[in-house]
């Protein structure tokens, strides 16, 4: 399958960059096509232009200066988002890849009326998001309610790719690990990929 790999985190040496080499590896090992798209690294604008913002109304969203990104996208199969989760969101660079990258044209159509979109990430068949965070599990789910994943789930997949499968794997109090913790993540990773 053809995979896209988007790491978002701004230290060469932290958890999410490990955790993308070794998803990375294991699906090349597996067959994949494999191609990683980091944000920082590749020095990714997440700053949607005023010339964009424009032309999201316009009948032609102006995606010019990013049509690499759209074009890894749209010949994607698999995603596959690594990211911390910091103060229960999406990192900025992130969100702009989002604001950016899944513009009109390219993860969806405006409705003549302007009514509900209708989705266009039509090739997308698996979506697994692989994050980090530094609170406990039940701050996130029982007081927080999972924003992040509400959020990937029912407004950007359930709007613009409707025929995906989300997978979501948290790393809770990833301030605070030992080895044995980060190599059992690495197996809920190795697990979720095995099914491909």
């Amino acid at each position: 399958m053809k995979c896209l790999l988007v790491v978002t985190h701004p230290l060469d040496d932290s958890l999410c960059k490990t955790l993308c080499k070794h998803v990375e590896k294991r699906l090349t090992q597996a067959g994949h096509e494999v191609v990683v798209e980091d944000l920082y690294s590749d020095s990714f604008d997440p700053v949607l232009s005023s010339k964009e913002r424009k032309s999201y109304y316009s009948g032609s969203y102006d995606s010019s200066e990013i049509e690499a990104q759209t074009e890894r996208l749209r010949n994607a199969q698999v995603l596959i988002l690594l990211f911390p989760t910091w103060w229960f969101g999406f990192p900025a660079m992130l969100k702009g890849w989002f604001d950016r990258v899944w513009g009109p044209g390219i993860a969806y159509e405006h409705a003549d009326d302007y009514g509900p979109i209708r989705s266009k990430l039509d090739n997308l068949e698996r979506v697994l998001a692989i994050t980090s965070m530094g609170s406990p599990w039940w701050i996130d789910r029982l007081v927080m309610w999972q924003p992040v994943k509400r959020v990937l789930k029912l407004a950007l997949m359930g709007a613009c790719a409707k025929g995906a499968k989300l997978q979501f794997l948290t790393l809770y109090n990833s301030e605070n690990l030992n080895e044995q913790q980060a190599s059992a993540f690495k197996e809920r990773i190795d697990r979720a990929l095995n099914i491909w």
